[in-house]
């Protein structure tokens, strides 16, 4: 077990997760439960399955988790370009945000290849 808050992954994550909330505070009220939502949760999924995954036991269960919040970094790629094309999101905004967006992605393949070079034979 370790501690997620010092993993640079996580603070990243964490960082995007909290620019996302602020980002979409601006979103028309009929986008709420929609899109709103959605961005919220793929961007809190990131940085709350990488402090799950520390909180398990072995590489391989961290891995599965780190997996997780990959997947939920894709998902909120897609969302936040949607979001840019409905034109809810300035294209300066995007960009920031898909940048960091990508960078946490980056970082988490990263970790995800170490965990594997860490498994035992």
């Amino acid at each position: 077990m370790q501690d997620f808050r010092k993993l640079k992954v996580w603070q990243k994550s964490h960082e995007l997760a909290l620019a996302v909330y602020r980002a979409t505070a601006t979103f028309p009220k009929e986008e709420q439960y929609g899109l709103t939502s959605q961005m919220r949760r793929s961007s809190m999924s990131v940085p709350s399955n990488i402090a799950e995954g520390c909180g398990r036991s072995g590489n391989g269960e961290l891995r599965r988790f780190l997996f997780i919040s990959l997947g939920s970094a894709n998902e909120l790629e897609y969302q936040l370009l949607l979001s840019r094309d409905l034109g809810l999101l300035a294209a300066e905004g995007h960009l920031v945000l898909s940048a960091d967006t990508v960078e946490v992605k980056r970082m988490l393949s990263a970790l995800i290849a170490r965990t594997r070079e860490q498994e035992p034979l």
